[in-house]
C-alpha cells in the first residue's frame, strides 16, 4: 500500500505507522494509519483480504489525531478505535465508536498522559494493538519526556477491562522497555522506541513485538504476556517494579 494523493488528498506528504487488525467477523485486516497533507496528521481506515488490493475509506479522524487501531470485534454491537488527538492542552489516548467503520461519535478519553517529572508527562499513545486476554486488554503505550538532549520514547503498561474497555483496571507507574542498544539511542531520530504491531507464538504466550529503532531500523523484541500481566498486578500490590522485554534481536535494515 502506497500513498495515492491524486485521489486522496490527504495522503500528499506520505502514510506512516499501519497498525493492523484482523476481523475474523469480516473476514479482512483493517489497516488504520495516518495519513499526512497539508491539513496536518489524520487517522486513516483501510481494508484487504490479500495485501494487494485495498479499500480505502479515508480519514475517518481528522487532524491532529493519530496512533490509531482497531479492536478485533464489537463491543455492544459497535466497532471501537483507539486513538491518540492531540490539543494544546495534551494528548492522550481516547476511544470512539462506529457503527460502520466510517463514521465515528461517542468519543471518550481513557488513558492521560501524567505531568511533572513522569516518563509518560505530556504525550502518549497507543503503540501496537490492544492484546485481548482472559483478564482484559493489555495496552502497550509509548509515554515521551522532553529533555534537554531532545524526546525520548519509552513504553509503558496499562490493562482495560474486556467488555468495556473504557474503564483503565491498572496502570504501571516505571516504563517497562526503552532505548538501550546503539540502533535504538542513533538514528534519523534518537532515543526511540516505537511499535506498530505484534504476533502471537503458537504458545499463546510469546509476545513478538515489532518495533522502529530511532525511526531508522525494524527490531524485534519478545516478551511473555503472562509475565506482562503479573507485573501489572504486582505494580498495583506492591508498587512501581522494572520489568524489561526479555529478548531483543538485532536490527534489520
Amino acid at each position: 500500500m502506497a500513498p495515492h494523493p491524486r485521489r486522496h488528498p490527504e495522503e500528499l506528504w506520505g502514510i506512516e505507522d499501519p497498525r493492523i487488525t484482523y476481523v475474523e467477523d469480516l473476514g479482512k485486516y483493517v489497516v488504520v494509519y495516518t495519513a499526512f497533507s497539508w491539513g496536518g496528521p489524520g487517522v486513516a481506515l483501510a481494508m484487504t483480504e490479500d495485501f494487494r488490493h485495498f479499500e480505502r475509506c479515508g480519514v475517518v479522524m481528522s487532524p491532529e489525531d493519530k496512533d490509531a487501531a482497531l479492536l478485533p470485534r464489537k463491543i455492544d454491537g459497535r466497532w471501537a478505535m483507539i486513538h491518540r488527538p492531540s490539543t494544546p492542552l495534551g494528548a492522550h489516548v481516547w476511544i470512539s465508536y462506529s457503527p460502520d467503520l466510517r463514521h465515528w461519535g461517542d468519543h471518550k478519553l481513557i488513558l492521560r498522559a501524567r505531568r511533572g517529572g513522569w516518563w509518560d508527562a505530556n504525550k502518549i499513545g497507543l503503540s501496537p494493538p490492544l492484546i485481548e486476554t482472559d483478564q482484559g486488554w493489555i495496552m502497550i503505550y509509548h509515554g515521551v519526556r522532553d529533555t534537554a538532549s531532545g524526546s525520548l520514547y519509552r513504553l509503558g503498561l496499562a490493562l482495560f477491562d474486556l467488555e468495556n474497555p473504557e474503564v483503565c483496571l491498572r496502570r504501571g507507574d516505571t516504563w517497562i522497555f526503552g532505548p538501550e542498544a546503539d540502533y535504538e539511542r542513533e538514528g534519523d531520530v534518537n532515543n526511540v522506541v516505537f511499535p506498530c504491531g505484534y504476533t502471537v507464538g503458537d504458545d499463546g504466550d510469546t509476545l513478538h513485538l515489532y518495533y522502529g529503532g530511532a525511526d531508522t531500523y525494524i527490531c524485534l523484541a519478545t516478551a511473555s504476556i503472562r509475565e506482562m500481566l503479573d507485573w501489572l498486578d504486582r505494580q498495583e500490590r506492591i508498587g512501581a517494579e522494572p520489568m524489561p522485554i526479555a529478548e531483543q534481536s538485532p536490527p534489520a535494515l
